[in-house]
C-alpha cells in the first residue's frame, strides 16, 4: 500500500524533531505535526528559558562577591520585566532554528493538533494523512493536585510569563523543578518558602547530596518546610493568597508555584483508535525498541515515562530513525550512567550510581567525599561549601558513581560521565593529572576514603 507519508511524528519537541530530521536524512518521506510551540517543553517551558532564569539569579551572588575581589558597585536594581522580554526573544529565536531544522531536511511540518483515527491515519485541521509508521512523541504536561483553590496556582508553564516577579511565593514540590524555581525566585529578590510533604527533597538523589543542598540553601536563607502539605488555596480581598496547610497553619503568599509531578500528554489523541495500551502509571506501553502495542505506532521522549531528559529523548528519537530507515547505523539507547545536572543555588551535578543505590545492588562499597570553600570564595565572606563524592567498587575498583554540589557542578560531570562510560576505576582518577587551581580536580585527588 502507498502512503502519504513513511513516519508521521506527532510533536514537534526534542525528540520528535530529531526523529524526523534523520528520517528525512535517511530518504524516508516525513511529516511532523505540532500544535502549540516547535521545540517542544525543553525549549519554550523547560530547561532552556529556565537556564536563562537561574543566570539572572546567579547575578546576585556575583554581585555579593564582587567587594571582595575590590570591586565597588552602585546599588544594583533588577527588572523582572527586562529578564523576561529578553527570554522570550531567544526563545522565539530558537522557535525559528527549530522551523529551519525541519523544512531544510525536507520534513512537512504541519501546525495543528494532531488526532490518530486509524492504525495508519492522522488527522490536522480535518485534513487526514496516511503513515506507514506514527511516532507519538507529545511529551509531558504539568500537574497540580485536586485541591479547593487549584485554580489559583501556577506551574513552570505560568512561571515563564509573568508579568512581575511576585513578592513573596511558594514553591510546593521536592524533585529538582521545585528545588530550580525556589532558587530562581529567591535570587531575584522574592521571599520564597519552599514546602515539600516528605522528608527531604530530591528523592532518588545520593543521601549526601541532599543533605548537603538543604544545609547550603538554608544558609542562603531559603525557607524550607519538610513534612508541609497544602489542603488548600483561597484568595483574600487584596489579592493576597492564603495557603491553608494539612496541619492547620496558614501562609500568605503572591504566588503559589507547584511543582508536583508532570503527565503524559495524551490529551485528544485518538489512542482509542489504535491497540496502544497505557502502563500502570498510564504512560505509553513501548519495548526495547519503542514499539508500542500497535504494530504501526511508536513513542519515545516523556510519553512512555522513563528517563525525561532532553539528550535522553534525543537519543530515542535517533534510534527510531536509525532502526526504520537506516538499520545498519541502528544501536539501543544505553540508559546507564546518564550525567545530569539540577540546576539549583548551588547547583549539582550527577553520574552513576548513589552510595545508597550501589549497596542496594550488592556493591562493597568505598566512598570518598570532600567538602571545602571554593578559592573563589576565599576573598569574600561567603560560607558556602562544595561537595565532591565518588562511590567506587571496592573489589573491582570501578567508580560507580560521581557527585559534585557546587558551581559549574552541570559542566565538570560531563567530562565525568565520559569516565563512568568507559568503565574508569579509582586508580585511573588517582592517576590523572589535575588541573591546577580548579575544583574539577578534586575529583582526581581525593585517596583516602571517608567509609
Amino acid at each position: 500500500m502507498a502512503y502519504d507519508f513513511d513516519l508521521f511524528v506527532i510533536g514537534a519537541g526534542s525528540g520528535g524533531v530529531r526523529a524526523a530530521r534523520f528520517a528525512a536524512g535517511f530518504d524516508a518521506k516525513v511529516a511532523v505535526a505540532e500544535s502549540r510551540y516547535l521545540g517542544g517543553t525543553c525549549v519554550n517551558v523547560g530547561c532552556v528559558p529556565k537556564k536563562l532564569l537561574v543566570y539572572g539569579a546567579h547575578v546576585a551572588d556575583e554581585l555579593e562577591q564582587a567587594a571582595g575581589f575590590g570591586w565597588t558597585l552602585e546599588e544594583g536594581h533588577f527588572d523582572w520585566g527586562t529578564l523576561i522580554a529578553n527570554k522570550n526573544r531567544e526563545i522565539e529565536r530558537l522557535n525559528g532554528i527549530y522551523r529551519n531544522l525541519l523544512v531544510n531536511s525536507g520534513v512537512t511540518l504541519l501546525q495543528g493538533h494532531a488526532r490518530i483515527t486509524g492504525a495508519n491515519e492522522v488527522e490536522v485541521h480535518g485534513q487526514r494523512y496516511s503513515a506507514e509508521h506514527i511516532l507519538i512523541a507529545t511529551g509531558g504536561w504539568p500537574q497540580v493536585p485536586d485541591i479547593p483553590g487549584k485554580e489559583l496556582a501556577i506551574t513552570s508553564n505560568e512561571a515563564f510569563y509573568l508579568k512581575d516577579l511576585p513578592r513573596r511565593v511558594l514553591v510546593v514540590g521536592g524533585g529538582y523543578i521545585a528545588v530550580e524555581f525556589a532558587g530562581i525566585f529567591q535570587g531575584l529578590g522574592a521571599d520564597t518558602t519552599l514546602l515539600y510533604r516528605g522528608d527531604l527533597f530530591l528523592r532518588g538523589f545520593d543521601g549526601s547530596v541532599r543533605t548537603h543542598l538543604k544545609e547550603e540553601l538554608e544558609k542562603r536563607g531559603l525557607n524550607l518546610q519538610f513534612n508541609a502539605d497544602i489542603q488548600r488555596i483561597d484568595k483574600l480581598e487584596d489579592g493576597t493568597l492564603k495557603a491553608t496547610l494539612k496541619d492547620g497553619r496558614e501562609l500568605l503568599a503572591d504566588c503559589v508555584f507547584y511543582a508536583t509531578g508532570r503527565r503524559p500528554m495524551l490529551d485528544n489523541l485518538g489512542l482509542e483508535n489504535t491497540g496502544v495500551e497505557l502502563d500502570a502509571r498510564g504512560y505509553i506501553r513501548v519495548d526495547d525498541q519503542y514499539q508500542t502495542t500497535a504494530p504501526s505506532v511508536l513513542a519515545i521522549g516523556d510519553v512512555i515515562g522513563r528517563v525525561q531528559l532532553t539528550p535522553v529523548a534525543l537519543a530515542e528519537g535517533m534510534a527510531v530513525a536509525r532502526r526504520l530507515f537506516k538499520p545498519e547505523q541502528y544501536r539501543p539507547v544505553d540508559y546507564q550512567n546518564i550525567p545530569t545536572a539540577v540546576f539549583s543555588q548551588p547547583p549539582i551535578g550527577t553520574v552513576g550510581l548513589t552510595e545508597e543505590q550501589a549497596l542496594e545492588a550488592g556493591h562493597k562499597v568505598q566512598v570518598f567525599e570532600s567538602r571545602f570553600r571554593a578559592m573563589k570564595l576565599t576573598l569574600t565572606d561567603i560560607q558556602e561549601k562544595t561537595l565532591m563524592k565518588l562511590v567506587v567498587d571496592a573489589e573491582t575498583d570501578k567508580v560507580l558513581g560521581c557527585h559534585m554540589v557546587g558551581p559549574d557542578a552541570g559542566e565538570i560531570i560531563q567530562g565525568l560521565g565520559v569516565a563512568l562510560k568507559a568503565g574508569a576505576t579509582k586508580q585511573q582518577f588517582d592517576e590523572t593529572i589535575g588541573v591546577h587551581p580548579t575544583a574539577a580536580e578534586e575529583f582526581v585527588t581525593m585517596r583516602t576514603a571517608t567509609r
